[in-house]
Parts: structure tokens; sequence; C-alpha cells
């Protein structure tokens, strides 16, 4: 077992000493984590768990949860990612929710995974609010409803992509709100220019059935490419449909348009 291993494996413990520039070391640590050095930012961001510093535990049980610069090992991840969300750093809160909804057998719980996640979103964390939004609704309660398109709404404000989706699905099946097949395409529109392969497939259906928008099937026929390019499995239900309504020269231009780079 090399020093770095030694290190990060052994029990979490009281705060100890730390050299000055935290968040200097912080931003190395981030730096070679973005290279895919996530043993030299382990290096870093040792230290600086076993000295008390919140979002350095988050990191750490990270790496642990995934295998990141470090053996694999769940049990680790959870203690770095309880301390660091007790701690009450938001990464944190949302990587131990994750952990609870990812673990299997006795470990996994949807209950510890919304406690966290919940935290996180409170704390205006836009991925846990998308999570937390997603996982209220897969309950499948009326009584989350409201809930759920409140933290889908922060989420998608926030920027995040899959939350726009959702919001617009929402206003789409009118869950939790009163239907609103306007809004529902503004959302999808917005997801779709965050890169939403799904929300991009919805904004076409949309504009190919003129619902919330005007019908324009030229257009409709781009989106849907698009997304089934991005892999949406919405798109191919409607593509047919969109092609059978164009003539060869609309078609043509269609096509072009939907494969220039850049969009």
């Amino acid at each position: 077992m090399g020093v770095l291993d030694r290190l990060l494996g052994r029990t979490p413990s009281e705060p100890r000493g730390v050299e000055p520039s935290i968040p200097e070391s912080m931003a190395q640590a981030h730096d070679a984590a973005g290279r895919g050095d996530y043993a030299a930012a382990l290096a870093i961001w040792g230290p600086l768990a076993h000295a008390g510093i919140a979002r350095a535990q988050s990191n750490v049980g990270a790496c642990f949860a995934e295998g990141l610069g470090v053996a694999r090992d769940p049990k680790l991840a959870r203690q770095w990612l309880t301390l660091a969300a007790e701690a009450g750093d938001p990464v944190g809160q949302r990587n131990l929710a994750a952990w609870f909804f990812r673990a299997e057998g006795a470990e996994q719980s949807d209950a510890e995974a919304l406690r966290w996640y919940r935290a996180a979103a409170l704390q205006g964390d836009a991925p846990a609010q998308d999570m937390l939004s997603w996982m209220l609704l897969e309950r499948g309660d009326p009584a989350d409803r409201p809930e759920a398109l409140g933290w889908a709404r922060a989420a998608a404000e926030a920027g995040v992509a899959p939350a726009m989706f959702r919001l617009g699905m929402m206003f789409h099946d009118a869950v939790g709100i009163e239907r609103d097949p306007a809004e529902a395409v503004r959302w999808w529109r917005a997801a779709a220019a965050a890169g939403d392969a799904d929300g991009e497939a919805m904004l076409g259906a949309a504009l190919f059935l003129g619902q919330g928008a005007p019908h324009d099937p030229a257009a409709a026929l781009v989106h849907l490419l698009r997304a089934r390019q991005g892999g949406s499995a919405l798109a191919p239900r409607f593509i047919e449909a969109a092609y059978a309504g164009l003539d060869a020269e609309a078609i043509a231009a269609a096509e072009q348009e939907a494969a220039e780079p850049g969009r």
C-alpha cells in the first residue's frame, strides 16, 4: 500500500493543522481532476480532508465512491461523505444522497437520499434540486407534485437542462400545475438550447403538432433529427410523420440544417 492509500484509507480523524492557501490548493486539485489526474488531486485533497475541510472530504468521498485515483471503497466513501454532509457542504450532501440512492442491499435508502438531496437543494445546489424533483415525481404521490414542481423550476432557472425538460413535461401533462402548452414549449426550447436531446425531441413534436407553438413541420424535422443524433428515444416516434409532411426540397434543407455543427 502506497503513502497515498495509507493516508486516504485511514478512518477520518479530528482536524489537524493544515498549511495555508487552502483555496489555492483546492484550485490545484480541481485542475488536476479536470485533467483526469485523480491521484494528484487526491494527494492534495487527502491532507485537507483530514484537516476538516468539508469540500475536500466530499471530493475524497466521491473518489472512493467512483474508484477515481484510488480503489473503490463504498464504506470509506460513506464515511468521508457523511463528514462533509454533516459539516453543511452542499456538494457533500448531494454526493451522500447519491451514495444512498445508488447503494445496494440494506445500505440503499431512498429516504436518506431524499433527506440529503433536500438539504443540498435548500442551500441552492441546482443538481440536487434537479434530483430531488425527479425522485419526488418517481414516488408517484400526488401530494409531492407541488414540491417537485418547485424544485424543477429552481433547477431549470439555474440552467440544469434535464430540469428544463422535466418542467416542460409537467406543464404539458398538468402535473402539479394547470396545463400550459406554450410554457411547456418555452422550457423544451430552453432545454434544447442547453443540449438536452429529449427537450429537443419534445420541441420538435410540439412544432409538428402545433401544440404550444405554430405548426412548423420543417423546423420540427430539424429538431427531431438533432434529437435523434443526441440519442433521444423520444424522437423516432415523430420523425416518420414529419418526413411525410414535407416535399423533397424541404427535407433536404432540414437535413442539412440539422447536420450543421454549432447550430
